[in-house]
């Protein structure tokens, strides 16, 4: 399956393009020759990994019958100070609120995400090592 973006430069260091019916603007800064009219590249992929394996663990979970009263996402990233700049490394927390969570469960969920499903997290850890933590309140 082909997927196809077309982003489209706007001004200064500004773009824009369309993302599953949805509009979407990168940007930088002004100390960067920007506006900061939107989020900057890199950090997506962040949100990229966050988003691909919360949704398999959500749906896991569903599945395995688990309640929770909510799950947050925290990925931590380390750039490389020289050039190209890039992260070398990531660190994707799963932070768990409920009661009497089966832990066996939740470690199953995201061990099935990030070594079976996560097509973002299998392609990043080719790169970088990627690893995964989990925090129960």
């Amino acid at each position: 399956m082909k997927t196809t973006i077309d982003l489209k430069w706007l001004e200064n260091m500004a773009w824009e393009t369309e993302v599953n019916g949805h509009q979407l603007k990168i940007d930088v800064g002004e100390d960067n020759g920007g506006n900061d009219t939107g989020p900057r590249p890199k950090p997506l992929m962040l949100v990229a990994l966050a988003g691909c394996t919360g949704m398999d663990v959500v749906s896991i979970l569903k599945k395995m019958r688990v309640n929770y009263e909510s799950l947050n996402i925290e990925v931590e990233a380390n750039m490389r100070e020289e050039h190209p700049k890039y992260y070398d490394s990531m660190k994707v927390i799963f932070k768990f609120k409920g009661e009497d969570l089966p832990m066996d469960k939740l470690e199953r969920a995201v061990q099935l995400s990030e070594e079976q499903y996560c097509g973002v997290s299998a392609l990043y850890k080719m790169a970088i090592p990627v690893s995964f933590e989990i925090k129960v309140n």
